[in-house]
């Protein structure tokens, strides 16, 4: 199917989407499908909900519908869906508060609502999100308002739908002028959602307040019409184009709303806890939209030491957005704003992104009270990684211990911004950990505002990322130098485990080639152990968790490999790679290699590219760089 085909399906779709009916059609519609008169905080929490709910790691649920855009910030995510967005679906009281989103700048507050704007488009063109308005409305708002009051109890028993809210004044007039009150005739269409049309999505953005008019949120008298229709209070003489006039239905954000003039903010008060607010020489026009706003945590703390804003302050949830403090999930952010750039043609070496994740996390964290516990050991905590001598408790501990850990630090826009630096170069067809962290620190001296202490400590943290780098750099190597490392980890497995399984029973095992039997290897168990900081005393523990693990998975019908227990199988690695230590020094650092050295470098850089994402480049650079550190 090429474009042009591929245009006209489009368009016949959206055709198809099309409905018209009369209010007597849509109360079948109703009838058969009660769901279509859902609430816009309802309709938004369906909406999150039909994307998919999945088990986190720690049993806590992952709303797959941020999961394209929002890395890091799940429990975030949880407590806006579950506290907010759930409780005002079943009409609690939090659906008459304001969302307030705060949090530092780039933290992913604006990615939040532009996606619920996004996703309500989408969902509204579905058969589960379809929702319908009364045709011509500027309001495109709810047909079951042209119910009148009295009978609404009725219709709520027979039809098992709560109504909500009064004709607008336009609706008004056209039902007793046009209509003559014949409620069955009012003709209804399908609404579908659009921050482009202006249709169920508003946004408001401030500006300077002496050139800003309210007209902006409620709409405004329209002078080219008033003296035909005589009145400003005639609906025909004014303009329902306003943003609270357009969201309804929908959803309706507040850019930087705490830089508002107190007078936009005011109409806030009456929307939030009633469901309407006031607009021209009208009677209070009702609303039906979810309001959410963003800022950061200066703004916000300003705001609530004016005790002129007590009133307002009590009518909004606010949901503290934090950075996020994954290492895995920050290199996923780089990678999403990386793949939006044009510079695909510059290749990335491995780890290099991980590098410059591990110093950005860093910059959010802070320092534990917990006796042995430093940033970096946090770090690799908060990543989901084992620390020696830590627990998963732990976790929850240290996150308890700053509630507010995450509010500050450097935000992704800043690091990005020095990724781009270093992708843009001209000389260059690929870059590496070491190219970013020499363009973050470049980033650092010109950045006048940052005082010495902060700088030094933000230097400290580069050298840290660097020496994390190192290590993963040798790691790569020595992977790569190994042959048939599976084979070679599989086997020192199997000979560790038959020594461990006989010094825990008490046993002996029998010599693979005298088949006599002898006392287990303990030189062999601790050569392995020590590679991970195994002491002596902590050694039968360690050996009785193994065993206690490989009894785990034979019961339920696993194989025990090699990387089914995290430590053991680092131990494993850095226990092979110590054997060829000396191998890889002398092959990776040697001016001039002999023709047996020359095939192993070739054989490593190949094994590199074919198998580790590395090209040519960058593969010989990681090559030089770790035969340079072994040397050290």
């Amino acid at each position: 199917m090429n474009f042009l085909d591929r245009l006209s399906r489009y368009r016949a779709e959206e055709e198809a989407l099309r409905w018209e009916g009369t209010f007597s059609d849509y109360l079948e519609i109703v009838r058969s499908n009660p769901s279509v008169a859902k609430s816009a905080h309802a309709r938004i929490y369906d909406m999150i909900v039909a994307a998919g709910i999945e088990q986190g790691a720690d049993n806590r649920p992952v709303y797959l519908f941020f999961e394209r855009e929002m890395y890091g910030l799940s429990q975030t995510l949880e407590r806006l869906v579950e506290e907010y967005f759930h409780a005002a679906a079943k009409r609690l009281d939090v659906r008459k508060r304001i969302l307030l989103l705060m949090g530092p700048v780039s933290g992913g507050k604006s990615t939040i609502v532009t996606m619920l704007k996004r996703g309500l488009e989408r969902y509204s063109r579905t058969d589960a999100g379809a929702l319908y308005g009364i045709s011509g409305c500027p309001m495109h708002e709810e047909p079951l308002h042209l119910i009148p009051q009295e009978l609404r109890d009725e219709f709520e028993k027979e039809y098992g739908v709560r109504i909500e809210g009064n004709l607008c004044p336009s609706c008004r007039l056209m039902l007793e002028e046009t209509y003559q009150g014949q409620v069955d005739r009012v003709p209804v269409e399908r609404v579908l959602l659009s921050e482009e049309r202006r249709v169920g999505i508003g946004t408001f953005s401030p500006s300077d307040p002496k050139s800003q008019d309210i007209a902006d949120l409620t709409g405004s008298i329209d002078f080219s019409t008033i003296t035909e229709f005589g009145s400003e209070s005639d609906p025909r003489a004014y303009r329902f184009d306003g943003e609270l006039n357009k969201a309804n239905r929908g959803l309706m954000e507040f850019q930087e709303m705490l830089k508002c003039d107190e007078k936009f903010l005011w109409n806030l008060l009456s929307l939030t806890q009633e469901g309407n607010f006031k607009a021209g020489r009208f009677a209070l026009i009702s609303a039906d939209e979810m309001i959410v706003a963003h800022t950061n945590e200066a703004e916000y703390r300003s705001f609530v030491a004016n005790r002129k804003n007590e009133a307002l302050q009590s009518r909004m949830i606010v949901m503290p957005v934090p950075y996020n403090l994954r290492v895995d999930d920050e290199v996923k952010i780089y990678e999403k704003l990386i793949k939006a750039s044009d510079l695909s043609q510059v290749h990335i070496a491995p780890h290099t992104l991980k590098t410059a994740s591990i110093f950005s996390i860093l910059t959010r964290l802070k320092d534990s009270k917990k006796q042995g516990m430093d940033l970096l050991k946090k770090l690799y905590l908060y990543n989901g990684q084992a620390v020696e001598g830590m627990k998963d408790s732990d976790v929850k501990e240290l996150q308890a211990e700053y509630p507010d850990e995450g509010m500050s630090g450097l935000d992704p826009r800043y690091i990005i911004n020095r990724i781009s630096t270093a992708l843009i170069r001209r000389d260059t067809q690929c870059i590496n950990s070491l190219d970013v962290l020499r363009a973050i620190k470049d980033g650092l001296d010109q950045h006048a505002s940052i005082s010495k202490e902060d700088r030094e400590k933000l230097l400290n943290f580069i050298a840290i990322a660097r020496k994390e780098y190192d290590e993963m750099a040798k790691t790569e190597v020595q992977k790569a130098f190994v042959y048939s490392f599976e084979e070679s980890a599989k086997t020192l497995l199997d000979n560790y485990l038959d020594n461990v399984e006989a010094y825990c029973n008490w046993q002996k095992i029998k010599d693979p080639l005298t088949g006599e039997e002898i006392d287990p290897d303990e030189r062999l168990m601790r050569s392995i152990e020590e590679q991970i900081g195994i002491s002596e005393n902590a050694k039968r523990a360690f050996r009785e968790e193994i065993l206690i693990r490989i009894s785990t998975y034979a019961r339920r019908g696993k194989r025990f490999e090699y990387n089914s227990h995290e430590r053991l199988r680092e131990a494993i690695e850095k226990k092979l790679f110590s054997d060829l230590k000396d191998v890889v020094k002398i092959t990776t650092s040697s001016k001039t290699p002999d023709e047996q050295q020359l095939k192993k470098v070739n054989e490593v850089t190949a094994r590199l590219i074919d198998e580790h994402g590395y090209c040519p480049i960058c593969a010989n650079e990681l090559l030089r760089y770790t035969g340079s550190l072994l040397n050290r």
